[in-house]
C-alpha cells in the first residue's frame, strides 16, 4: 500500500487529550470526532487537512489515556499515515486495531518539515520526502499486521476471514 500527502508536523508528547479533547467523547461517530481532531493543539488542523495527508511527530505520540477515539479521529480526518520517533504503546495498538498506518522513523521525523509532500511504501517501510528527495527507511510491519491495516482494522480483517 502506498500513501502520499502533505505533512502536518508536531512535537513530543502529543497526548490523546489534544488529539481529541474529552469534551467530545460522548460520541463514537468518526465524522464527529474528525471535526474536532487536534483542535486544542492546532485549531486550523481540521480546515487544513486533506485526504491523504501525513502527520509527523516527535517522541511519545498518543500518550495519555487509552481512548480509541484518538486514532479514529486522526484516520477519519483524512490522515493516511502517522510517522513519529516513538508512539505510546496503547496508541500504537489502537492505531493498528482501527487500521491507521503508523511508522517509527526518527531519521524521517528529523528530515521532514511541515508542508513537505511525503510518500511512503508501507509494505517496504520506505518513506520519501518528495519535496527534498530524501529517502528514509522505517521498519515495516510484519505481513499479518499489514493485512490488518489494509483491511481497515482488526474487526474488518476478522470479518474477511
Amino acid at each position: 500500500m502506498n500513501v502520499k500527502g502533505r505533512v502536518h508536523k508536531y512535537g513530543s508528547n502529543v497526548d490523546t487529550d489534544v488529539i481529541i479533547p474529552a469534551r467530545y467523547l460522548n460520541t463514537a461517530a468518526a465524522e464527529e470526532l474528525a471535526a474536532h481532531c487536534m483542535e486544542d493543539i492546532d485549531p486550523a488542523f481540521v480546515k487544513n487537512v486533506q485526504a491523504g495527508d501525513i502527520l509527523v511527530a516527535e517522541d511519545n505520540f498518543g500518550c495519555g489515556s487509552s481512548r480509541e477515539h484518538a486514532p479514529i479521529a486522526i484516520k477519519a480526518s483524512g490522515i493516511s499515515l502517522v510517522i513519529a520517533n516513538t508512539f505510546a504503546r496503547i496508541f500504537y495498538r489502537n492505531a493498528i486495531n482501527i487500521g491507521l498506518p503508523i511508522l517509527e522513523c526518527p531519521e524521517a521525523v528529523e528530515g521532514i518539515r511541515a508542508g513537505d509532500v511525503v510518500s511512503c511504501d508501507l509494505a517496504k517501510g520506505v518513506i520519501k520526502n518528495e519535496t527534498t528527495g530524501e529517502r528514509f527507511q522505517a521498519q515495516p510491519f510484519p505481513e499479518f499486521i499489514q493485512n490488518i491495516i489494509n483491511a481497515g482494522g482488526l474487526l474488518a480483517s476478522i470479518a474477511q476471514k
